[in-house]
Parts: structure tokens; sequence; C-alpha cells
């Protein structure tokens, strides 16, 4: 998987509370497979990241603020989850145009665990496939989704995964996705 996917540009949008696991190995395997990533965020400095939502974790240093940001400037997203995290970013408008409008490109999207808000309140869904944490699998099929119970479901740039738990499956599977979509 190394060089897979060198000059790859990938941007890892998180707030406050994200899940730490899943922002860490995530930005991990498509590092380690050539991309160059960047965290955004909805304000400049740090983010605080959770262990199992709220156990303080890591402090990390955001490289871009989301409203500044521009879908040009990436080839792929990664939403990674914690329940205050998506729940954050789906109240902001720049992040939640952001989402919309990476979707709506066609760009791939890696999304784990509560991640799926972010595209609810996108309203991206309609028609789509996906997998999520248990307990938004409803915000999901409001929003026209379809939900399966699988460790990954990839549906067109939409890659998903519910938990940790699946974390191997998913690093795997958008190094994967990230390398067959043109750049």
């Amino acid at each position: 998987m190394a060089g897979t996917l060198t000059g790859r540009r990938v941007a890892i949008l998180a707030a406050r509370g994200v899940e730490q696991v899943e922002l860490v190995q995530p930005r991990q395997a498509v590092t380690e497979a050539g991309a160059r990533t960047e965290l955004l965020s909805l304000e400049p400095g740090t983010i605080q990241a959770t262990n199992h939502d709220i156990e303080p974790a890591e402090k990390f240093t955001v490289d871009r603020v989301v409203s500044e940001a521009s879908i040009d400037d990436y080839d792929a997203l990664i939403l990674p989850g914690g329940a205050v995290n998506p729940d954050t970013l789906r109240q902001d408008s720049a992040a939640v145009a952001f989402v919309r409008n990476f979707v709506q490109a066609g760009k791939p999207v890696g999304v784990i665990c509560h991640g799926p808000w972010t595209l609810v309140e996108a309203d991206v869904l309609r028609g789509r496939t996906l997998t999520s944490y248990p307990s938004i699998r409803t915000d999901i099929r409001n929003a026209g989704g379809t939900v399966r119970d699988q460790e990954v479901v990839t549906d067109g740039n939409l890659v998903s995964s519910r938990s940790p738990d699946d974390l191997p499956a998913f690093c795997r599977a958008i190094v994967e996705h990230f390398a067959e979509t043109p750049s």
C-alpha cells in the first residue's frame, strides 16, 4: 500500500470531542500510503480529542479552518466520529457546506461511527447506503439513506464503518477507494 496515495491531499474534518483513534488510525493509514493530510476544524489552534466520548485524550493542531478551505484543495475527505465531534460540526454552516460540496462533487469520503451525522445535516444521503454507529441509524434512514450492519459499506464515493472495532477494515477500504478515484 505504500505509495498508492502519493501526491493525494486528504482533508480530515474534526472538532473538539473527536474520537482519538478514529482520527489517528485513518490519518496514519493514508499517510503511510503516501498522502498528505490536513486537519480542518471550526477554529484555529487545537482540538481536544477523547477516548470513549468522555475521557480527555490528546490535543491536535488544526492546519486550516474549514471556512477558509476549498474542496478543490483536496482529493479525499475523512470524517471521524465521536458523538460530540459531528454534533458540533453539523451546527456549523461552513463545515456542512464543505461536506455537502465534497460529496456532491463526487470526491471520495471516508466516514466512521457518528461521523454520518454531518452527512445527514448536509442532506446528501438520499438514496445512499452506508453503515454507522447504531444510535444514529434512524437519523440516516430519516435522511433518506439505507443502513447496512457491516464493518465497511462502500456506495459510490462514500466509504463507511460502524465503530473503532472496524478501523482495520475501514483504513484498508479508504486507502483502496481513495487510490481508485482519479485525482
